[in-house]
């Protein structure tokens, strides 16, 4: 077992972490270079400032409508083959999409296609990176290593825009596209040689329909991610009006070109890099909740600056601070959502928080297009800063809940010994367990009740219901179904730690300490032949913790 003494004080330390990192800032750096390409490239072949918008949408649309498939696939395959066949995908479409450039068959549709298809595989690696963080470092650097993250990202679009608006103006965008495409061979060698210890799974892999359903249920059954999703979803609506309207910015306001572009980019890239590189400092002080809102009040600061000040000298500055309040909520944001989950559905958690932030980025970036083409984009930028003071506002009201310390790890659950034999897929199987509770103690009752509902049908239990005998005050039975009999060991082997805290309380509830009895019914057709043992019902004076 490892010490505290023993554990890296640095994700830098884990090897694989520091290779990986290195790996993908690298395929950033590339996708850097590509979106200013693609951006440059529809403003140098349409006039519209929606289309020009459309292409920052396309990016990241994609994450939005395939994220949560993205992260079921991650939770069910090996994360290392799923990020390797994304990197391959996005390496021929970014070669494709260089030869069609130079040979002069691009236009602004079939660049939105490129677009959004190489955003596609994007869409399948991040969750699959993002919760494989999780697993190369210990938890208590795991923030750190999410920051570095955003440092590595954010590094790569402070060089990359410049690079690409370099690349742009002395080779063309073809020459761009085909660097994007060099970009993402780092990473696909390092993955072809990391070798993971995937442990043996003791259960069938899940359906994708029944994977995708249990992230979503998950997420919908944990309070403390739904808020994190609502505030995300606010955040990127309002922050996508940034790059979106970068283009615009660097040609019609500061009447520049494709190396004033980069430089506005590179800006907005070092703030996010300086607010990443000082987060740690800023968590040691600042609760989670007020890191975002101190996030939220600079991109908004940033926003009135740059639509009120049309001077490059100004326009830098205000750039650096959305940048720097754009990575700290947004890696503020991702530690949230990994510390509220466990790892069985980390990826698909973290799909749906992507889903969350890409789609207001989507949403948003065609909405501020639409305001800019009748409006200009000044009007835009100012109604994003309104966006922005909305989610200040919702802040109050659904503020983010410190996670740090609730341990998520399974909570240890062996399948017990039936009297009948019983196949995997037999079902549905009915569960019943008995509580006996003194009549004084039935509000304290009731009220871990409350919770117990919330655990079981986050975990997969159907029509979860609490009855109580009318010809016995103290029973009470607690009523459950699952669809079969691989899916009640699931629903058992997903509780965590953090949950025993509950079932502790309903120990100590019991009538002298009695025994909670658990009967595992197995539902039969009156005409159905029995093997001749009678009923299959099983009943067994279990202690919770094998409920």
């Amino acid at each position: 077992m490892t010490s505290a003494a023993d554990e890296p004080r640095s994700p830098f330390a884990v090897p694989i972490y520091r290779a990986v990192w290195f790996a993908n800032t690298t395929s950033n750096f590339g996708a850097m270079i590509q979106s200013v390409a693609a951006s440059w490239t529809m403003a140098s072949m349409t006039a519209s400032p929606q289309m020009i918008a459309l292409v920052q949408a396309s990016s990241t649309l994609p994450i939005m409508l395939f994220a949560l498939l993205a992260g079921a696939v991650a939770d069910n395959l090996d994360r290392r083959r799923v990020m390797m066949a994304a990197q391959i995908f996005m390496l021929i479409l970014s070669l494709l999409l260089s030869a069609s450039t130079w040979a002069q068959l691009l236009t602004p549709w079939t660049l939105l296609t490129f677009t959004f298809l190489i955003a596609c595989g994007t869409a399948f690696k991040a969750p699959a990176w993002q919760a494989s963080v999780g697993e190369m470092v210990p938890r208590p650097v795991l923030p750190s290593a999410i920051a570095y993250n955003a440092v590595g990202f954010n590094i790569a679009r402070s060089a990359g825009p410049a690079v690409g608006g370099l690349l742009v103006a002395t080779a063309g965008s073809a020459a761009a596209f085909l660097a994007n495409a060099f970009s993402h061979l780092g990473l696909i060698g390092v993955l072809a040689r990391w070798r993971t210890d995937t442990p043996t799974a003791r259960l069938p892999r899940e359906p994708l329909g029944s994977a995708m359903a249990a992230g979503i249920r998950y997420v919908a059954m944990s309070p403390s991610i739904r808020s994190v999703l609502l505030r995300a979803a606010l955040f990127g609506f309002g922050s996508s009006a940034i790059p979106a309207m970068m283009p615009l910015v660097a040609r019609d306001i500061l009447r520049g070109g494709p190396t004033t572009y980069g430089l506005l980019l590179a800006a907005f890239g070092c703030g996010a890099v300086g607010a990443a590189l000082s987060s740690s400092r800023l968590r040691r002080s600042l609760s989670s909740e007020g890191i975002v809102r101190l996030a939220m009040a600079v991109v908004l600061i940033g926003l009135v600056t740059i639509a009120t000040a049309p001077l490059l000298a100004l326009i830098l500055p205000a750039l650096m601070l959305a940048g720097a309040g754009w990575v700290l909520a947004l890696s503020t944001f991702n530690v949230s959502v990994q510390f509220a989950c466990p790892r069985w559905v980390a990826a698909r958690a973290l799909s749906l928080y992507q889903s969350a932030v890409f789609g207001g980025t989507a949403i948003g970036s065609w909405c501020f297009g639409l305001i800019a083409e009748h409006h200009g984009p000044t009007a835009a930028l100012m109604a994003a800063a309104m966006i922005q003071i909305v989610g200040l506002i919702t802040g109050l009201r659904h503020p983010l809940t410190r996670l740090e310390d609730v341990d998520l790890s399974p909570h240890g659950w062996n399948a017990p010994e039936t009297a009948v034999a019983i196949e995997a897929r037999a079902g549905p199987i009915e569960i019943l367990i008995e509580h006996r509770i003194d009549p004084a103690d039935i509000a304290a009752f009731r009220s871990a009740m409350i919770e117990r509902r919330r655990m079981r049908r986050r975990d997969g239990a159907r029509d979860w219901r609490l009855l109580r005998d009318l010809s016995d005050p103290h029973l009470w039975i607690e009523r459950y179904m699952v669809a079969n009999w691989t899916e009640y060991v699931r629903h058992n082997e997903r509780r965590t730690r953090a949950d025993a805290a509950n079932s502790e309380m309903l120990r100590t509830l019991q009538i002298g300490g009695e025994p909670v009895i658990i009967r595992r019914m197995l539902e039969q057709q009156p005409a159905t032949p029995t093997d001749g043992a009678g009923p299959r019902m099983i009943s067994t004076p279990d202690m919770e913790g094998n409920a």
